[in-house]
């Protein structure tokens, strides 16, 4: 594989220089914006998996700028590597702290997930539309279903979660526009996919954090 070899994916694009996805290329501060606010948000707390996060989302905002302005392989690797660390880590966290499940089992339920990706990738593929970002879609579902899951035991994180689906469809669907609509509108809007994105992810760690914290006085009263 040629790491340096250069990709030319989007709409914004026009040629081979560093800067020619301006807006791909700062959007991704919605990113690092997100990640400095919930870093603050969750600092005293006892929370360290959602500082992670915190952590992990700042690394997907500078991976994603350098993926959309060298434009080559080891780029994309990392700017989609980083969003799969961060599925990852919240799935476990979800898994543990929302389901209840002890770490082994979390940790095997979180494995669960790549092969479930692979179905619904393969899945989304064959669907017009769905099939641009066929390797997201399946990710607002995973969402959903926990929402559905959670609406009787933790009602306020299944509304959460709930709002984080939605927000994901949305932000994929964007996502999948930036192609189709390259003709009327040359910036693309995969611009629009950082920020969404960005909002939805501080979202996430938020619906985490305070879900932990409402279990705070339960388990002190039970001490």
């Amino acid at each position: 594989m040629d790491l340096t070899r250069a990709l030319d994916i989007y709409c914004e694009r026009l040629g081979p220089d560093y800067w020619a996805e301006p807006l791909n290329a700062v959007s991704n501060a919605a990113f690092l914006l997100a990640a400095y606010i919930m870093w603050r948000r969750t600092a005293g707390q006892g929370l360290e998996l959602a500082r992670t996060l915190s952590l992990i989302l700042a690394v997907i905002g500078v991976s994603s700028f350098l993926w959309h302005t060298h434009a080559q392989v080891w780029a994309v690797i990392l700017d989609s590597g980083s969003i799969a660390v961060f599925s990852l880590v919240y799935l476990f966290a979800a898994n543990r702290d929302f389901l209840g499940l002890p770490v082994w089992k979390a940790l095997v339920a979180t494995a669960l997930y790549l092969p479930y990706a692979a179905v619904t990738g393969a899945i989304f593929a064959r669907l017009p539309f769905f099939s641009i970002s066929a390797e997201y879609w399946g990710l607002p579902v995973l969402i959903l279903a926990y929402g559905i899951g959670l609406r009787r035991q933790a009602p306020a994180t299944a509304s959460g979660l709930l709002i984080a689906a939605a927000m994901l469809c949305l932000s994929i669907s964007v996502r999948s526009l930036d192609s189709p609509l390259c003709s009327i509108w040359p910036h693309g809007t995969h611009f629009l996919w950082h920020v969404l994105n960005g909002v939805l992810l501080g979202w996430m760690i938020e619906v985490y954090r305070r879900h932990i914290l409402r279990r705070v006085p339960v388990r002190a009263a039970q001490q």
